[in-house]
Formats: C-alpha cells, structure tokens, sequence
C-alpha cells in the first residue's frame, strides 16, 4: 500500500533530525551491542532524545505529532530505524518492522498554558494521549518492579504461516496495563486461531509509581492555612519506567513531561501520568539583594561582625522588640544560609536546639523563620518525621514509601517543636538521623509480594530546630556542679550532644516590652518601630538568604589554624577520666558555622573574625552543658550590650577583639600550634 507524500517528507526529516543531533549515530551504536550480544531478540528497544522545537523547523506536521500525537510520530521514526537497519544490515536475523519499539525521549514542551497540566482543570482531553508538563514535588515512592516491555506470540495452528515469523510483536505503550501488552485472548489476523506467547522472548523492564504533589502543598508543610479558600490537594500518581528509574527522590523538585491517561482501579476512575522525560527543578538564584541592604552592608565593611549584628537586631521586628534574644536570631539566620537549594548536595547541617521557659516566643521566632526559605516544613506530631511504607494502591501490591517532614524539607529546614512531646522511639530515631544524616527504612518481602527483605536508605538533607521547656522536668535533674553550667534536664540526655548548636534562654521577663510592642502595632500596623534603623520586610530577608546561601566561600589559612588549634586546644582541656567531652563532629560544626557567618556577612572568604563567632557559640554550648573552661566565656558572648546607636555597637566589636585575643592566648597555652600562632599574634 503506498502512503501519502506527507509521510515520506516526515521520514526525511526525522532522519535528518537524527543525522543532525548525533541520534543516527547513537542507534548505530545501539544495534551493534545487539548484534555483538550473540542473543536473538523478538524486539529491538531504541531511545531516541527528540527537541520538538528542533523538529518543527524541518517539519511542522511531524513536529506537531511530537507534541500532540506522540505514539503517531514514534511510528514515523520506528518506520526510519527500520529502513536503517535493512539497508546497512545492523542487526542479523532482524525479519520486520513490529520488532523495532521506539521510545522518542521529548528533551522539553513550549512554555505555554496549554501544555501545563493541572488536575482541578482536568480532565478535558484524556483520550488523546498527548503531551503535557507539571511541576511539584515527590510525596511518596513504590519499590522498582518488573513490567513487560515487549513480547512475541505465535499463531497456535502449526500449519499457518504466521505460526513462526515476528509477525505479533506488542510493546508497551504508554498508559498501558499488563494485560493490555500480555494475556491470552489474542487472535490470529489470517485463521482467527488463538495467539499463544513465546515466553522465551519476552522482555522485563523495571517500573516505579510515583506520587507527585503540585508545588501549592508546601505552603501547607509551612503551617499555612487556608482561611478563604478552601483547598484539596491530592497526589498525581506517576508511572516512571527503564531509564528514569532513580531520577526522582523522595522530598525532590522536579518538572516532568508525560502523558496523562484514565483508568480503572477497582470500581474507581483514577487519572495517572506516564512520564516520558523528568527534568530535576534548578531553583533561580538571585543575582543582589535590595538596596537597603546594599546600602547597610557597604557602611560596616569596615567591621566584620556589625552587619550580621544588626541583622540579628532587627529580625522578625513584628514579631518581637528589637534586640530581644539576638543571639537566637543570629543562630537561626546561621541555620537558614546553611542551607541549599533542591538540585544541589546540602553541606554540613547547622541544627538549632533551645531550652527556655519562653516557649511561646520562639516557636513563633522559629515558625516565621522556616517561612523564609522554599523548604521550610513544620512538623506535626500526628504525621511521621521521616518515612512510612504502606502498600500500594494501584494493583501491584509492592511496598509504597511516603515522605516525612524531614524528607520534605530537603535542602531546608524541619521545624520539630517541642522535643518532649515525642516518645523514646522516635527520639532514638531522630538520634540516629541526627549523627548519620540517613534513615534507614525496612522492607518485610512477604508482606509486599517481594521474595527477600529489603532495606533501603534514604539520606536527610535539612537542618533540624526543636525546643525544649525548662520548667518541664521530665528527665533526671541534677543541681550544676560546675561554674557556668545549667541544669538541661528538659532535653533528653542522648539529644543534648546530637544538636550542634545549643542556646539557653533564661527568663527574662519580657511581658511588658512585647505589650509595648504589641501596642504600637496595633496602632500603626506599617510604622518603622525603631526609627534609626531602617526597617526590612520579610521579602527582603528572603532574598537576603537566598543570595547569601548561594554564595561559594572558601576558608583561609587562618581561619582553618584557628579552627583546628581551638578544637584540639579544647578537647585538651575538657578531658577526664571518662574522655574527652568533646565530640569527633565537633570541628565540622565550627567549619558549617563560620562558612554559615561568611556567608551571612556576604563574604567569599571565612576569616579568623568567622571562626571567632563560630566558636564563641560553641564554648557557650559547652558552658550549658559541662561548666567553664579556661577559655571563659561569658552567656551571651556575642551580644554582651544591648544594641541600640552606633557607639553600642563599637563596643560590641572592642569586646569580641578582646575574645579573640584570649582565644589566641588560650591556644598558645594549650594548643598544638603555639608557636605560628604566637607569630601571627606578633
């Protein structure tokens, strides 16, 4: 049967096409490692990578089947490959077409409303199996299974001619179950025989079910509610196959190309993407930060520790007078640069855990913060912190993972509360989670359908914040023997070390200021509270964090000397007869801390003042918990005035040279590098 001249001009250009983007010479390629296998295959699978832009240029119509009729114009290349492999002869003992299964890969879709998909839009055009793209987030994942690819049967009447040829080739094809590619109502086309299969050649491919979230949902993670609009949000449900398995993780942001079919799932309709491509979502890092802040930061170059100062000042000014617990702020914009975007591998974690009595206050100081990065998640008691594994709801049966919290705040932060609320099993857990950054999840094979157990592990990219109530004595008290130290009997022993940083907000009595505070927003809700200092809104710490976090620094020698002699100079000293009280993560606490306050203070190079922060922290950590050292540092080192003109915070930078100095003296005495830092010091 001839075809029309269309058809011809199609091929031309999808073999031109293939010529151009090296695909030619990839399938080349691909039918060697066929041939050289010494295997006989019933079907020849090809994955070819098509940019329908690309296309459109050397044929409209074949780049209009690519977007809008993509089985159709897979038949078109299929047709390609088949004139290729008989014309060079690629592939010995290849018979016909049907045995070629072409999978074309699209590289991207025009960024237009109608190649976005949205569920509460949908469906209005499920039959047509075309091509759209969304994007959101990995909730949940099954374990990878087996699928049929492809499979060869034979006429069951010996004496018919098609009882022995390829001629009944089915592939799988999108959207498609697996009794749609095998089962045992099929029908010779010639003596209307039963098909039987020729089990021998058929070929397994590996599948994953994917629940997907549109990216609105993590408002909700964030603690947001809907007050005017009500909202459901429910999972899509992803079908990935072969060569995307292992492209998406669990908590990951990610845009995916597929086609969207209906189907039946028991008495229900249920509405699935099959992927075709999965791009991993690259976050827009911004290039400068607001004006305001430019202008702050260009007027206190002159001091490394003013403009992180005031920043600590005067953040979240509608939640809490200005000046109140700046060191807890301070920590908590260390904590927020630490972090990192979604596509990128997150550094050393900077975990934040507070004892006070004020719990009120800093769960609100820490609910607000967590809303200041993309990943910021507030975890509730009644959901899991990291995993469950339930079974899976579309027909196979396999073991489904659903994300916790913690692995939905990948690359940002998870905002656990109150420690004390959570039993001794899940604090063991968060310990270990804590000290190895993974969680291990376990898989009982005969409970899944699988034939063996399988444990999977999943890493934990995010910093953890939690409070504790001092007044709440739930663990063994015990009266401080020690100079400096406080009684932590609120957090649980096994915890106290896991936390990097440690801050202990004593009672201060703040009712009348945050009246006062309270009042005078009431009054003028958009007023400057502090006249002198230059207000920011909340959209200008976001971009503050979003630039600072993006920043690549790079630590200096001195820096490095310093961190290195203090930690050997304290683990000297704060040793016993039961050992060290200091831990081994000790010094990668003092490098995320003093890259975190490089980063805060714009800056691409830690210095010796970054360290000094990073270990003033960290000595008054060790304070709470094991009394004064040598190295005596007061409660609050950082913030030792109250910072409230210009001469107050000259002040604060005399005082914190002066604990440098005693620093420099500290590891001098009882540091391994006395002598170079004794010629520094000179």
């Amino acid at each position: 049967m001839s075809c029309p001249p269309a058809f011809y001009h199609m091929r031309e250009a999808a073999l031109i096409y293939m010529d151009r983007s090296k695909g030619l010479e990839k399938f080349i390629e691909d039918c060697k490692k066929y041939n050289e296998s010494g295997q006989s295959y019933a079907v020849y699978r090809f994955v070819i990578s098509v940019n329908p832009m690309d296309i459109t240029e050397l044929n409209a119509i074949l780049g209009n089947y690519i977007l809008h009729e993509p089985v159709r114009a897979a038949r078109i290349f299929q047709s390609v490959c088949d004139a290729a492999v008989k014309t060079l002869s690629l592939i010995t003992g290849y018979q016909n077409e049907a045995q070629i299964n072409v999978i074309l890969k699209v590289t991207h879709l025009p960024d237009l409303p109608g190649y976005h998909l949205s569920l509460s839009e949908f469906p209005l055009d499920h039959r047509s199996q075309r091509l759209y793209m969304m994007e959101g987030t990995v909730t949940a994942m099954s374990t990878i299974t087996k699928y049929t690819q492809g499979a060869r049967f034979l006429c069951s009447d010996s004496k018919c001619p098609l009882s022995k040829d390829f001629r009944y080739i089915r592939v799988h094809t999108p959207g498609a179950t697996e009794s749609a590619t095998v089962r045992q109502d099929f029908f010779c086309d010639l003596c209307s025989s039963l098909l039987k299969e020729d089990v021998k050649y058929r070929v397994l491919g590996e599948k994953q079910v994917i629940e997907f979230m549109d990216l609105k949902t993590l408002l909700i993670f964030q603690g947001h509610s809907a007050t005017n609009i009500n909202y459901r949000f429910q999972a899509n449900t992803v079908f990935i196959r072969d060569e995307l398995i292992d492209r998406m993780k669990l908590g990951g942001r990610y845009r995916i190309i597929g086609i969207p079919v209906c189907g039946f799932n028991g008495f229900q309709v249920t509405v699935c993407i099959e992927a075709n491509n999965i791009h991993q979502y690259i976050a827009p890092i911004p290039s400068t930060i607001c004006t305001a802040l430019q202008k702050l930061h260009s007027k206190t170059l002159n001091s490394p520790w003013i403009f992180t100062g005031i920043l600590a000042n005067i953040f979240a000014a509608r939640l809490v007078p200005m000046g109140m617990y700046n060191t807890l702020k301070l920590c908590i914009l260390l904590s927020l640069v630490q972090t990192c975007n979604e596509d990128k591998k997150m550094g050393n974690p900077l975990d934040l855990m507070v004892v006070t009595n004020d719990t009120l206050i800093v769960e609100r100081l820490m609910r607000y913060s967590i809303c200041l990065v993309p990943r910021g998640v507030s975890h509730t008691h009644f959901n899991d912190m990291f995993a469950t594994v339930t079974k899976d709801e579309f027909g196979a049966g396999t073991a489904i993972i659903h994300a916790g919290s913690a692995l939905m705040a990948k690359g940002g932060v998870c905002f656990i509360g109150d420690i004390n609320i959570y039993k001794k099993e899940k604090l063991d857990v968060l310990l270990s989670v804590l000290e190895s950054r993974n969680i291990t999840i376990f898989i009982a094979g005969k409970k899944y359908g699988e034939s063996s157990d399988q444990q999977i592990v999943i890493p934990v990219q995010c910093n953890f914040w939690s409070y504790a109530d001092s007044s709440f004595k739930k663990y063994n008290t015990k009266e401080p023997s020690f100079i400096g130290q406080m009684d932590l009997s609120a957090v649980p022993s096994h915890l106290i070390d896991a936390f990097g940083t440690l801050l202990y907000l004593p009672s201060a009595n703040p009712v009348i200021s945050l009246v006062q505070h309270s009042l005078i927003r009431a009054i003028g809700p958009e007023a400057s509270f502090y006249l002198a200092v230059p207000q920011f809104t909340t959209q200008d710490f976001e971009e503050l964090i979003a630039f600072a976090k993006n920043l690549q620094v790079t630590f200096s020698n001195k820096a490095e000397t310093l961190l290195h002699s203090y930690y050997l100079a304290s683990r000297r000293v704060r040793t016993d007869l039961n050992g060290s009280k200091i831990s081994t993560s000790a010094l990668k606490y003092l490098s995320a801390m003093s890259e975190a306050h490089a980063k805060l203070s714009l800056r691409g190079v830690v210095t010796e003042e970054d360290a000094l922060v990073a270990i003033l922290l960290f000595e008054a950590s060790l304070t709470l918990k094991h009394g004064s050292s040598v190295f005596r540092v007061c409660q609050n080192p950082l913030f030792p005035v109250e910072l409230i003109d210009e001469n107050s915070l000259h002040q604060r930078d005399a005082t914190l040279r002066e604990y440098l100095q005693q620093l420099r003296k500290f590891i001098f005495t009882y540091g391994p590098t006395s002598v170079t830092l004794a010629n520094q010091n000179d």
